[in-house]
């Protein structure tokens, strides 16, 4: 699906020295981070997602309406912050957009998690999670922990949260996590949509036309620090997507970044049928072997707390616009339990409510 040049939507090819592209059409303000990301403030009106043909005459909704209550939404307190807002703010009425690399490209993902389970065309993507099937979900809500996972032979390891409805070729998808792509390093917020299984339709971030972002705060596709370190502090991000007016409405921590008009969709215009969370890579198999990129911390999840990687507070939105722990609904669903694996605890634990731990280092003798 992928070729070896474009993986997990960024080129392969080094970024360092490259030219940036030209400043987004109503950039008022540019900000440059310490590691390099650039930062355009955009007039909120002239963001990307208005050259979508479905959104020509659409009205931005500043009101997401209610938020829902999640629970145990902060148990590690700590601000996860992204280095350009030392060197400013975006002003009200903009949002923040990440300019590219002149050599910077995107493609889609690759399969489903739930797919690449339950048949072998993964398309050299592999996953390490829990997913719950067959209902009617309106949100859903995570918090995972961030880390740096090494690339080594490898283009990508991701942590997310993914809302899937209908099936190849009309699937629709929303994902959110954090990813390392390469050349990069650290991780970095994402997101990505499609109506169509990516066949001509949706990309990550602000990329393509489609997700419309209303927070002035947040930089999709720019690195987040800190990072969780091995049997040390943990940093997590907590992700809550749900339905409100009918649009798919994201919130990051304590602030909504924006939402997917309803519009964009076919099968996810209702609801979701599957929730997946958990972790990501892509397999190149360069060298005639398995990659040796780390999912997670790169530990398997034997090892538990505060060395392997988690998703904790796991939770479902129902029809009632209540959020629910998944409590005996979550299912084990992984490619590859040799190199990546999962351990899934249903239980309504009262600091971590259901949960998992997830990860693997990839190549070794039992993952050749």
């Amino acid at each position: 699906m992928l070729s070896d040049r474009f993986v997990g939507g960024r080129s392969v090819g080094t970024m360092e020295n490259k030219e940036l592209v030209k400043p987004h059409k109503g950039t008022v303000k540019t900000i440059e981070g310490k590691n390099g990301d650039v930062i355009d403030c955009v007039n909120i009106y002239q963001q990307p997602a208005f050259n979508h043909p479905l959104l020509k005459n659409h009205t931005i909704q500043m009101e997401s309406g209610s938020i829902p209550n999640v629970r145990n939404e902060e148990l590690h307190n700590v601000e996860l912050f992204q280095d350009w807002h030392e060197n400013g703010e975006c002003p009200t009425r903009t949002i923040p957009i990440r300019r590219l690399r002149a050599d910077e490209h995107y493609a889609p993902h690759g399969t489903t998690p739930s797919v690449a389970a339950e048949t072998d065309n993964s398309n050299g993507y592999e996953f390490a999670g829990g997913i719950i099937r067959d209902g009617h979900f309106y949100g859903a809500h995570a918090s995972l922990n961030v880390w740096s996972p090494a690339l080594n032979d490898g283009f990508l390891s991701a942590s997310q949260v993914w809302l899937i409805s209908g099936s190849s070729p009309e699937q629709n998808r929303i994902e959110v996590g954090w990813q390392v792509a390469s050349p990069s390093k650290e991780p970095k917020l994402y997101i990505s949509w499609t109506r169509d299984a990516y066949k001509s339709t949706g990309c990550s971030d602000l990329n393509c036309p489609g997700f419309v972002q209303t927070s002035n705060k947040i930089a999709l596709g720019s690195i987040i620090k800190p990072s969780s370190s091995y049997n040390g502090k943990q940093f997590e991000i907590g992700i809550t997507i749900y339905k409100s007016y009918g649009d798919w409405y994201l919130k990051v921590k304590n602030e909504v970044l924006g939402y997917w008009p309803m519009s964009l969709f076919t099968h996810l215009s209702h609801s979701a049928e599957t929730v997946f969370y958990g972790g990501m890579i892509f397999n190149a198999k360069l060298n005639n072997h398995h990659t040796s990129t780390h999912m997670g911390s790169g530990h398997f999840p034997s090892e538990g707390h505060g060395k392997a990687s988690y998703v904790r507070s796991i939770q479902y939105m129902d029809g009632h616009g209540k959020f629910k722990d998944a409590n005996g609904k979550l299912e084990i669903d992984v490619t590859n339990p040799s190199c990546y694996d999962v351990n899934v605890v249903n239980n309504n634990n009262i600091v971590y409510g259901s949960h998992l731990y997830f990860g693997g280092p990839g190549y070794s003798e039992k993952c050749p």
